[in-house]
């Protein structure tokens, strides 16, 4: 179960973004699925297969009552949206989902192996940027790692 690839795609005047088929390949042949639930992600969305969403479900209801169990309850999994193909390989995704990530025409479609980053292009480079940092920042860990 991996989705991996980074891919540059246009969200339509309906709000519809075009997941590549590797990844619904994966999701027909490893999960069973033609749907992603999709929810807020820091500045973006993050969609997961439905066995994988409710297994984070379970993890967040099955935390203590307080603040960060209200935090996931509010942030993560209220929003979240069960999206379904349509037969070009797209999926509708909610004004409210889209607003949250600044998502306009064009758009990058991240795999991460077991669930997949929506990102607009701007704040594709910020995070992306962010995230070289942080690597540049170990560069003892990322040489053991082969990098």
């Amino acid at each position: 179960m991996k989705f991996s690839g980074e891919y540059n795609v246009s969200i339509d005047l309906k709000g519809r973004i075009s997941i590549p088929a590797s990844f619904r390949d994966e999701l027909r042949e490893v999960y069973k699925s033609e749907s992603l639930f999709v929810t807020r992600f820091k500045g973006g969305l993050v969609a997961y297969p439905p066995k994988r969403w409710e297994e984070i479900c379970a993890k967040v209801f099955a935390m203590p009552a307080g603040p960060s169990r209200e935090a996931n309850l509010r942030n993560r999994i209220a929003p979240a949206k069960e999206c379904t193909f349509n037969a070009q390989g797209r999926i509708q995704v909610p004004q409210s989902l889209r607003t949250h990530a600044v998502l306009d025409k064009d758009v990058v479609v991240i795999g991460m192996f077991e669930k997949i980053e929506i990102w607009s292009q701007q704040a594709h480079q910020l995070i992306a940027g962010e995230s070289e940092a942080l690597l540049d920042a170990d560069a003892q860990g990322q040489a053991e790692l082969g990098f």
